[in-house]
C-alpha cells in the first residue's frame, strides 16, 4: 500500500472520534520536529483493561515509511477497532 492511501485511511479513522472500545492509540516521537524515529501504538479492548503496546523505530521519518504506515493499517483492521486515537503533535524525546 503506497504510503499516502495508508496515511489517508488512518486519517479517516482519527477524524471519526473516540466511538468506543477497542481502541488504538497511535503517538509518534522524535528528536525534533521534524523528524519521527519512534511509532507507539497502544490497544485497549476495553475500558479498564491492560493497555497492550508496540514500537515501531525508524532510521528515516517514520510517518513517511511505508512498511511502518501498512503495519498500522493492519493493526488497526486486526484489531477490529472502534476507535483510533492520534496524537496530533510529535512528541520530542530528549
Amino acid at each position: 500500500m503506497h504510503v499516502d492511501k495508508a496515511k489517508k485511511r488512518i486519517a479517516k479513522q482519527v477524524k471519526k472520534g473516540f466511538k468506543g472500545y477497542p481502541q488504538i492509540s497511535i503517538e509518534y516521537f522524535g528528536t525534533d520536529a521534524s523528524c519521527a524515529t519512534l511509532v507507539v501504538v497502544q490497544f485497549t479492548l476495553e475500558e479498564d483493561s491492560e493497555v497492550q503496546e508496540e514500537r515501531f523505530a525508524s532510521q528515516s521519518d517514520a510517518r513517511e515509511d511505508e512498511t511502518i504506515q501498512t503495519a498500522l493499517i493492519k493493526i488497526i483492521d486486526r484489531a477490529s477497532a472502534i476507535s483510533v486515537i492520534q496524537v496530533p503533535t510529535l512528541t520530542l524525546i530528549k
